[in-house]
């Protein structure tokens, strides 16, 4: 039953959502052409809405990718007490699936990892992946037309990380660390087994790491995949997609509110049961989450769990593929081939329905000639997927334990 309302929720969310929206996600056969470059509709930014507010010197940023989308990027150069930057060793910190980089400002600010580094010497930038609030900017398309949305994680591969760490690393002049939750460290992972952006890498914190996702038990994510649920609404036309409506969301807080109802169970059935949420986060977690992505990522990512690949996206044509790819097949990336020396700190949790135990354990068995002192792995058995972003006890548990590993790098 649980199950059932959940998924009631999450089409409910899609649909209505997308009526109420004020974006539009239904698209013709035909594009519209090139038009404009647009800007993000809210012109305050994460800077004003949630970093000023406690004191935090920021910066926003933007970087345009060689396939012209403009990023929006978020600096804190210094901690609250404002000393002087210096040499601060910068830090890239790369959001998951649906959602951006106000992921890592969710918690209060002693407890959100972006200002715990801040505040322990590091220069922190936040990236924000196409497609989402603040960086739904290009210099020739607009959301609206349908070349747009015309991408996966494999772009984000080839071009959004890329762009955004030589961004940060031109701007400080230094090689930088890198913290990846769920998506984030996906697209890291495949960018490091192609060696792109090791020359400007220090190394890099896995949090709930995602290689592999044929054994993921979770629910809504398992039961959308095999029902082609994205492959469906990409035939509809429907080319954003987008978990968001301002009259849902309004529902969904109405229903918070009420005695009696702990709403971080909404979020069980897609990311498994949670041991550290406070119940208020969900409401935070819902004034800016969730956040659009493209329907042809959520079907690459389908591929991925029906087949227990890494591959590239599958065009399920061999002559596509061809096309592509100049073989019948995708490529597949390939995690044995991550540099041995890269010092890596990776975090999994025993009750995380995306990033499951055995998944990251295929994960770990590529990673096992990995250099020893290069490797170290956390297991939380409590832990679940939200928990590392929104866990009221994630500071001493998983954010200490990676700053002081930061720290010997």
């Amino acid at each position: 039953m649980a199950n059932s309302l959940t998924l009631i929720i999450f089409i409910s969310i899609l649909f209505c959502g997308s009526a109420a929206g004020n974006r539009a996600k239904l698209f013709p056969a035909k594009s519209h052409g090139s038009i404009a470059a647009v800007v993000p509709e809210d012109t305050d930014g994460i800077c004003k809405s949630m970093v000023e507010k406690h004191n935090y010197v920021c910066e926003e940023h933007t970087v345009t990718t060689q396939d012209g989308y403009i990023l929006s990027l978020q600096r804190i150069p210094v901690g609250r007490s404002g000393e002087f930057p210096g040499n601060r060793p910068p830090v890239l910190l790369q959001h998951g699936l649906l959602m951006d980089g106000i992921t890592w400002l969710l918690l209060p600010p002693e407890q959100s990892l972006a200002f715990l580094l801040a505040d322990n010497g590091y220069d922190v930038w936040l990236a924000n992946t196409r497609g989402t609030k603040y960086s739904r900017g290009h210099i020739s398309l607009s959301p609206y037309d349908p070349a747009y949305w015309d991408w996966s994680w494999d772009e984000l591969v080839a071009y959004d990380l890329p762009a955004t760490y030589k961004y940060v690393h031109v701007q400080t002049g230094q090689k930088l660390h890198y913290v990846g939750h769920s998506l984030g460290t996906l697209i890291a992972l495949a960018s490091f087994s192609k060696s792109q952006v090791l020359n400007m890498l220090r190394s890099a914190a896995l949090l709930c790491p995602i290689a592999y996702v044929g054994q993921m038990t979770s629910p809504l994510a398992r039961n959308s995949a095999q029902n082609f649920l994205a492959e469906t609404l990409y035939r509809w036309g429907i080319l954003e997609f987008d978990p968001r409506g301002e009259s849902v969301i309004k529902f969904l807080k109405d229903i918070c509110k009420r005695t009696g109802i702990d709403c971080t169970n909404l979020l069980t059935s897609f990311t498994g049961q949670n041991c550290c949420l406070n119940s208020s986060i969900v409401d935070v977690f819902l004034d800016h989450e969730p956040q659009s992505s493209s329907t042809k990522n959520m079907m690459h990512l389908s591929q991925m769990i029906r087949e227990g690949t890494i591959t590239m996206f599958n065009y399920n044509n061999k002559d596509e593929n061809r096309k592509h790819y100049g073989q019948p097949t995708p490529p597949v990336y390939k995690m044995t081939n991550i540099p041995k020396h890269l010092p890596l700190f990776l975090s999994n949790g025993g009750a995380d329905a995306l990033s499951d135990v055995n998944d990251v354990q295929l994960l770990l068995d590529s990673l096992k000639d990995h250099d020893g002192d290069k490797l170290v792995i956390q297991y939380r058995a409590d832990y679940a997927h939200a928990d590392y972003v929104m866990g009221e006890n994630a500071k001493q548990d998983v954010y200490e334990p990676l700053i002081a590993f930061f720290k010997l790098q």
